[in-house]
């Protein structure tokens, strides 16, 4: 009797790394339902605890962070690749699975190099403009790679993996609703402000001081602060949260975002068409700066400095647009004509079509 299709997925750190491989699980397990997935992910990441919580089974690895410049940490490197290699060579010994797919971050480099050394088909997906090391490397051996920004790296052009909840999301229809799960006000604009998943401190400091201008034009504010960061005090018309679970809610409610440009933020408000001021995080390889800029041509978004952001220009930027639903209401379109939501039903279709292409050669029968 042969057993189903399993798919090991490798991502780890960042949410920005894990959110795009869960949306992919859930759609994978959408095509095929007795099909297993399990994540490996690394041992102190975000992974931790977004794997569990939807459901799947988590594998760890030593995450090997890699210097960014040359230095004696350099020579500790190769040993702990190696180490961590093994780690998961294991792993894939262990659960036998038809492909690996990856989305990058430094956990995802010893299964790629696992995967490899046991001949596992591998597929790497890049979310960002600039590539990260991992996928490159990656990429040399994989089977397939997509990218979701034409030139990051060699690869067939395939959007990020969103979530249903995203997918499926009709701002206008779940507005009130989503205000009102929030507390806030159905008639007064809202603007939603955050980080990604740890919030951003400049964009947060700079809100701080910009707030008794928004309130007092009667702008809403909901924010999303981040985890580690001080808790500001809520006060009318604003609503601070450490972590906002349900994104699509807090699209929902806003008429306008002020965020950083992570690959899955740029993503999801495109898809929703949620127009949105982009203050990308400056360090880095540049990549969040290049992910916003489709949007922002294509008319759905502006972008500040985050050396420019200032309270007087965030405000600046905000009271004139938020108040002006015709220029809204074209951001809006033009986000959603960048945006992309089905590509987690095509990356599955295409990871299974791999599947079980290796089953056949293997003549293992295939679901």
């Amino acid at each position: 009797m042969s057993r189903g299709i399993h798919v090991v997925l490798a991502a780890g750190g960042t949410a920005g790394h894990i959110e795009p491989a869960l949306n992919l699980a859930d759609a994978l397990v959408r095509e095929e339902p007795e099909l297993v997935v399990t994540v490996i992910g690394g041992d102190h990441g975000l992974e931790s605890s977004l794997v569990p919580s939807r459901g799947y089974d988590l594998k760890t690895v030593p995450a090997v962070v890699m210097p960014r410049r040359i230095s004696t940490a350099l020579l500790t490197v190769g040993p702990k690749v190696w180490a961590a290699t093994g780690q998961a060579v294991a792993h894939l010994q262990e659960l036998r699975p038809d492909v690996v797919v990856g989305f990058g971050g430094y956990a995802a480099l010893p299964t790629y190099r696992a995967a490899k050394k046991l001949g596992i088909a591998l597929i790497i997906h890049e979310a960002n403009a600039k590539a990260g090391l991992a996928n490159r490397v990656g990429a040399r051996y994989a089977t397939e790679v997509y990218v979701t920004v034409t030139g990051s790296m060699p690869g067939v052009p395939m959007s990020l993996p969103l979530s249903q909840s995203i997918v499926h999301l009709d701002r206008a229809q779940a507005r009130d609703h989503a205000r009102e799960s929030f507390g806030l006000s159905l008639t007064a604009p809202v603007l939603l402000v955050f980080g990604g998943s740890q919030g951003a401190q400049h964009i947060n400091e700079s809100l701080a001081l910009a707030l008794p201008g928004l309130l007092a034009a009667g702008i809403q504010v909901l924010h999303g602060y981040g985890p580690n960061n001080q808790s500001p005090e809520q006060q009318v018309g604003y609503v601070p949260l450490p972590y906002i679970d349900r994104m699509d809610q807090a699209y929902a409610a806003a008429d306008l975002a002020i965020t950083r440009s992570g690959a899955m933020t740029v993503a999801e408000v495109a898809a929703v068409g949620l127009p949105t001021i982009f203050v990308p995080l400056p360090i880095g390889n540049g990549e969040q700066r290049v992910n916003a800029l489709p949007v922002v041509q294509a008319g759905g978004g502006l972008l500040i400095d985050n050396a420019a952001l200032t309270p007087e220009r965030l405000v600046d930027a905000v009271l004139p647009l938020i108040r002006d639903e015709e220029q809204l209401t074209r951001m809006s379109t033009a986000a959603q004509q960048v945006g992309v939501r089905d590509a987690a039903q095509r990356l599955a279709v295409a990871v299974l079509r791999v599947a079980r292409q290796r089953r056949a050669r293997s003549g293992e029968d295939a679901l």
